[in-house]
């Protein structure tokens, strides 16, 4: 007999719990009560953990400050972090447990092939989620749910081809690029822009997310002797890219979008290799604005290290949950998505205004690699 209650019982539970958004109790809106709670998903182990940990340490500064001030409508955030490994199976499984748990929000992740595995599940359980990873197809999904914090890669490759070719005159450009999900949004917008402007690639090599030996690609490169080599992959593949064309005595100058931007792209490359690189991005210094200026120093004092474009993205997204958050006094679901979508922030990395895909930037700067810091291109 108790075996046949068992089922009865869990089943009443799960209905009970369906009655209720999800992160909250049976009440809603003003009513209701406790913590609300957020997911923060992002890599915090494997080669893209860098990414994943400049994200949650910019999300709980956001978090933490939001908490200290009253929390929403005087009701504390409680931040649960999630280690999705930058593996979107793993991610799978981790929408999973966030929309069976009661998470009303989902902040991350940084890796875009994460949450395109991951937006058709929080679709489906209605649970917002603001992403800073960057491919095209984020956008592509029109979920109502999600949202980027940060413009897609055709934004990024537009402004550099813009630069490189507009005003710098540029031509003999080679690509390389990997083909996951961010690398083939670099490739494709990249290309993209090149072809409006009648530039063919002088070479065009795509290679694997995990692949760490490209001489054989780079030798092909080699043969072209382009003056621009634009790189479309994650920071430590990319620092691994501009070393390994340097040692062939590829001279071209690099090119791309953030992650070239980084310290983590600059180490891997080393300092010497790294240097003039030209990046695309929102985000080049942390001397660009007061604004800017201010959360620098306050991360500055939380974390003893330098912000950067992931950190402030990252607190940006977390900001804009924060603003919709206390709109429909906690609630969650189609109401905070809607919130969400209605929100105009002057940010860090610029003025958001979210359209119907969910974008909220729409456009980027150039700046300089110079002693493995990023430098606007106009003080350079």
């Amino acid at each position: 007999m108790r075996f046949t209650r068992f089922p009865i019982a869990a089943a009443a539970l799960i209905a009970l719990a369906a009655c209720a958004p999800p992160g909250q109790s049976t009440d809603s809106g003003a009513t209701a009560t406790g913590p609300i709670k957020i997911a923060n998903v992002n890599a915090q182990s494997g080669q893209l953990s860098s990414l994943g940990q400049w994200e949650h340490k910019g999300v709980k500064l956001a978090i933490d400050e939001a908490n200290k001030a009253g929390g929403v409508n005087g009701r504390q955030i409680q931040l649960d972090l999630f280690d999705s490994q930058g593996d979107p199976t793993v991610g799978t499984n981790v929408a999973r447990k966030i929309a069976a748990e009661g998470y009303i929000a989902m902040l991350g992740t940084a890796e875009s092939a994460v949450t395109l595995a991951m937006a058709p599940i929080l679709k489906d359980a209605k649970i917002p989620n603001i992403t800073s990873g960057q491919s095209p197809k984020l956008a592509e999904l029109k979920s109502p749910f999600l949202f980027l914090n940060a413009p897609t890669s055709v934004t990024f490759d537009e402004t550099l081809a813009k630069y490189l070719v507009d005003e710098k005159g540029h031509k003999k450009i080679a690509l390389i690029s990997n083909n996951g999900a961010y690398g083939a949004g670099e490739h494709d917008a990249f290309l993209s822009s090149l072809k409006t402007r009648n530039v063919t690639p002088v070479a065009d090599e795509v290679v694997t997310p995990d692949q760490k030996d490209f001489n054989a690609n780079l030798a092909k490169i080699r043969e072209q002797s382009p003056d621009v080599l634009f790189i479309g992959a994650e920071e430590v593949q990319s620092g691994l890219i501009a070393k390994q064309a340097r040692e062939l005595g590829i001279k071209a100058v690099f090119a791309g979008g953030a992650p070239v931007g980084t310290d983590v792209y600059a180490t891997t490359a080393g300092l010497d290799n790294a240097e003039g690189t030209i990046v695309s991005s929102p985000y080049l210094s942390n001397e660009a604005t007061p604004e800017i200026k201010e959360f620098a120093a306050k991360y500055k004092a939380a974390y003893n290290e330098d912000a950067r474009m992931h950190v402030a993205k990252a607190y940006d997204g977390a900001s804009i949950l924060i603003e919709a958050l206390k709109q429909t006094n906690g609630e969650g679901g189609q109401k905070l998505a809607d919130a969400i979508r209605g929100v105009k922030r002057a940010g860090l990395l610029g003025d958001y205004t979210y359209d119907a895909n969910g974008v909220g930037i729409h456009a980027t700067k150039i700046g300089l690699v110079k002693d493995g810091k990023v430098v606007p291109e106009a003080a350079s």
